[in-house]
């Protein structure tokens, strides 16, 4: 769980000051496991509930050939 104090002005996931190479994170380390969040689906972003053919890309198998 990250933690809460200092969130407004150092690193989202840990607090500490951030650097200047790995902004708004401090290290190369937070930086990873913010992006392993958001692969691993930890992150979400609010929005209706897609349907199977949406997810698919859209394919619409009733379309016409001509």
């Amino acid at each position: 769980m990250p933690n809460l104090r200092n969130k407004k002005n150092g690193c989202p996931l840990c607090g500490k000051p951030t650097a200047a190479a790995q902004a708004p994170f401090c290290s190369q380390g937070c930086k990873d496991r913010d992006l392993l969040r958001w692969l691993d689906e930890g992150y979400r972003i609010p929005g209706p509930v897609a349907d199977d053919q949406q997810s698919l890309g859209g394919v619409d198998s009733e379309e016409s050939d001509g």
